[in-house]
């Protein structure tokens, strides 16, 4: 991946390759790897799934923020586990995934999903307060892998369903991800309703 992104910075203009540096290493190990800078927003997407200690790379995350700053985070939905095999009429993997915190994705590999109702606590944790949430994929989780990209009209109707869903209960609540806002809880969080 970081080959991949290097390819394509390499692409941009020279103003913006000289912003971005790239850091192969450890989320869990950030404070050492940034050296004490901080930053007014992290992005951490579709990446705790895959840590052994999700706990530890959240805390170097909030670590890394600045006073008042945002952490974005993609996380798996384990609360919408049971649909997608419900849907294709798999009762038995169903029920067992409607206390299920680890499934098997689509490449494969055994992964960790979260719930939206523990993630307060988790954020509370390490210095953060959740302050908006939305879902990710409520449709577009049953495509096809090798679907056809649709035709651009297609395309900005299914943009607007997807996002109209994860704004809305009771859609944002079965998304296949949960897009969670949090911010450094301290006095210069700006003071914004949860969503």
């Amino acid at each position: 991946m970081l080959a991949d992104f290097a390819q394509t910075l390499a692409a941009k203009p020279p103003r913006v390759q000289a912003r971005v540096r790239l850091i192969h290493g450890e989320v869990e190990r950030l404070e050492t790897q940034v050296a004490a800078r901080s930053f007014d927003l992290v992005l951490c997407h579709g990446v705790l799934m895959y840590l052994a200690d999700p706990a530890q790379a959240l805390k170097a995350m909030a670590s890394a923020l600045a006073p008042g700053a945002m952490l974005s985070l993609l996380v798996r939905n384990a609360d919408a586990l049971a649909l997608h095999p419900g849907l294709r009429g798999d009762w038995a993997a169903a029920l067992a995934a409607f206390d299920a915190t680890r499934y098997v994705n689509r490449l494969g590999i055994e992964v960790r999903a979260n719930r939206l109702r523990d993630l307060p606590s988790d954020f509370t944790r390490v210095g953060l307060e959740l302050r908006h949430w939305y879902g990710v994929v409520t449709f577009t989780e049953f495509a096809a892998m090798d679907a056809p990209v649709p035709a651009p009209a297609e395309f900005a109707e299914i943009v607007a369903c997807e996002e109209q869903a994860g704004r809305t209960d009771p859609y944002r609540g079965i998304a296949a991800l949960l897009h969670l806002i949090a911010y450094r809880n301290d006095a210069a969080a700006p003071a914004t309703p949860a969503a």
